[in-house]
């Protein structure tokens, strides 16, 4: 590894962090908590709705937080617990009108602003920004596991 490549992925984890803050001031301006709107983000383009699980996925977020942010937007009137008629162990989970119309501002607003962000680059610059983002992701992802199977190995040997 060169101090260019440190360099390097300091400045990417810097911009993903510039991004990560933008979206939290942006929520936080419109009068919630990120991970909050990016559950109502998820469920505003979901019309029949999705499962906990499905929220999840989408959002990176743990069942406890999915869980409890359902729970306080249940309480708000913004959503409601529908039966699953393929899995009745699982509600599905889907905007009311009233959580549309307060979702439906700041939602369309970052929506836009994505789009039009990413029109900015040609075709060539989109696709090669999405692959090496994912190329990122998928070799961070597999070194940070790659610690902690080791970890579990260490400490399995110790026992």
């Amino acid at each position: 590894m060169t101090k260019e490549d440190r360099r390097n992925a300091f400045l990417y984890c810097k911009f993903r962090d510039e991004q990560y803050a933008l979206y939290d001031e942006f929520a936080k301006r419109n009068g919630m908590l990120m991970k909050t709107f990016l559950v109502l983000n998820a469920l505003f383009y979901a019309d029949e709705g999705m499962t906990q699980k499905q929220i999840c996925d989408r959002t990176f977020n743990s069942k406890q937080t999915v869980s409890l942010i359902i729970k306080n937007l249940l309480a708000d009137g913004y959503i409601e617990l529908l039966d699953n008629k393929e899995d009745r162990r699982n509600k599905i989970v889907r905007m009311t009108n009233a959580g549309r119309t307060y979702a439906e501002r700041p939602v369309r607003h970052i929506t836009q602003a994505e789009d039009t962000a990413m029109s900015l680059f040609s075709p060539e610059e989109q696709k090669q920004l999405i692959d090496l983002s994912r190329k990122f992701t998928k070799r961070l992802t597999e070194l940070v596991n790659e610690d902690l199977i080791n970890k579990d190995a260490n400490e399995g040997k110790k026992q």
